[in-house]
């Protein structure tokens, strides 16, 4: 195990063992704690009371963050000719359709979103083997499989994300960066909690928020308060 910097152990002594913090105060805290250069992503993890390998206690959705993720995200827009005009006006940053279902067959994935229609899906589905380990294979629950193109692209690029529960029980996502002020953190990290909790499945027993932890890149994790979320 590698020893801690001086930087990193002033950092660990701001967080109080077995505490759990507001999310408000968590989020001002994650900025003090951060030692990187660069501009890191604020993290948030939520391990859920589900079994994912139910299919009725599977969480999976999407929500627009209220201030972005502070990421550029490059979106491929697989479309129609007639369509190819809307994508590139409403910010898509690569438009086409074969020239690119050719390109991604030959292992390109430089991309993070891809979003097509309904009726392009049947020649998408042969890259399967390519975009689904990486997440990238559209799907029309998260809203990147539309005929309404402009508006996805629109959405994508000002900060929605989708989000799914992994087999160990656990959504993790990132809402923002250091950089954000304290407020932006919290306003983002309540509004992807919000989502989670309007999603409970029905058949999901006991305790659904079993924990919550807010992070930065290479950070320790701050335990928050499940009920501080809803406070003002």
């Amino acid at each position: 195990m590698s020893k801690l910097t001086k930087n990193q152990k002033l950092a660990l002594g701001k967080i109080e063992a077995g505490k759990a913090y507001t999310l408000k105060e968590a989020s001002a805290l994650v900025k003090e704690i951060t030692t990187t250069k660069f501009d890191a992503s604020v993290d948030v993890d939520v391990r859920l009371g589900v079994d994912p390998r139910k299919a009725n206690q599977m969480v999976r959705g999407v929500v627009s963050l209220p201030h972005g993720t502070g990421k550029q995200v490059r979106v491929l827009a697989l479309c129609t000719p007639d369509k190819e005009a809307e994508a590139t006006a409403a910010g898509a940053d690569y438009v086409g359709l074969d020239e690119y279902i050719e390109k991604i067959k030959g292992g390109w994935t430089d991309i993070d979103v891809i979003i097509t229609m309904p009726s392009i899906m049947g020649k998408i589905g042969a890259l399967g083997r390519v975009l689904g380990p990486r997440g990238l294979m559209p799907n029309p629950k998260s809203g990147t499989v539309t005929n309404e193109i402009g508006n996805a692209v629109k959405e994508v690029k000002q900060g929605k994300i989708d989000f799914k529960v992994d087999k160990s029980g656990i959504v993790h996502t990132s809402v923002g960066k250091v950089s954000f002020t304290p407020e932006q953190i919290r306003d983002n990290a309540k509004e992807f909690i919000s989502t989670l909790l309007k999603l409970k499945p029905s058949a999901a027993k006991g305790t659904y928020i079993k924990s919550i932890y807010l992070s930065s890149t290479m950070s320790a994790g701050i335990k928050i308060d499940p009920k501080s979320v809803e406070e003002n």
